[in-house]
């Protein structure tokens, strides 16, 4: 497809901030929207805004990044299925709260799929409600906790995940991999979302409950290992920080 082209207003920060604050971080903070210092403001927006527009507002590669999503909610709702235990075990209503990685990418798959009708239209200039503002915050925190829970959860236990055998390089390799999309995936919805206080209180009680039944039913995600109170204690550390990084990076919903 080729390499994005700018356009004229690649200085102005998404979400309808001033362009004069990214005028300080030059054209490398051009994502930045507001925060003094190129640093700071690549953690708010890490990438070029006309990057952004261009894959995000192109239909082929728009396209592509929802099948992706979808395959991969696909993917995870198999292993699910296949782990011990296994979403066969519970009742349809506790596969969102077992299953966390297809739950990130399920809402991942709404999140992105709420731009396909404004296909060409400036991806910053998305309109928001609260139900969009919500779908757009749980997917941002849901994917960032579970793709950062991943790498803390196989690295606790070293011993039982890292390696090169052919099982190894997808048991603890791939995954690691796969969850950084989680990560990648995430840093793009502030472009195009907007976050509010209510949803940020629905995410913080969601992840919350998420971790209830995870530690408390003993239905996290499977390990190799018994999870105990030093992975459940910084899941629930993990919850709050990404509702914190959400309230952040997001610029707010108005009426």
């Amino acid at each position: 497809m080729g390499e994005p082209r700018g356009d004229p207003a690649d200085g102005d920060a998404p979400g309808g901030r001033s362009g004069g604050d990214d005028a300080v971080a030059g054209s490398a903070g051009e994502a930045g929207g507001g925060d003094s210092g190129v640093g700071w403001g690549r953690l708010r927006r890490p990438f070029p805004r006309r990057w952004v527009q261009y894959y995000l507002g192109n239909p082929a590669s728009l396209g592509w990044l929802v099948v992706a999503d979808a395959a991969a909610f696909l993917g995870g709702v198999s292993f699910y299925v296949h782990s011990d235990p296994s979403l066969r075990d519970l009742t349809a209503l506790a596969y969102p709260l077992f299953g966390d990685s297809p739950t990130a990418l399920a809402l991942a798959t709404l999140s992105v799929a709420t731009l396909l009708p404004r296909l060409g239209e400036p991806v910053d200039e998305a309109p928001s409600n609260p139900l969009l503002a919500l779908v757009h915050t749980l997917a941002f925190v849901w994917l960032v906790k579970y793709g950062v829970w991943t790498a803390v959860a196989l690295n606790l236990r070293p011993d039982l995940y890292f390696g090169f055998t052919p099982a190894l390089l997808w048991e603890y390799w791939g995954i690691l991999l796969t969850h950084l999309f989680f990560l990648l995936h995430a840093a793009v919805i502030p472009y195009y979302g907007k976050t509010s206080r209510a949803a940020l209180v629905a995410a913080l009680a969601l992840l919350l409950l998420n971790d209830a039944f995870d530690y408390g039913l003993g239905l996290y995600p499977p390990l190799r290992y018994e999870a105990g109170g030093l992975l459940a204690g910084i899941t629930v550390v993990l919850s709050v920080v990404v509702v914190g990084y959400a309230n952040w990076v997001f610029d707010r919903k108005t009426d």
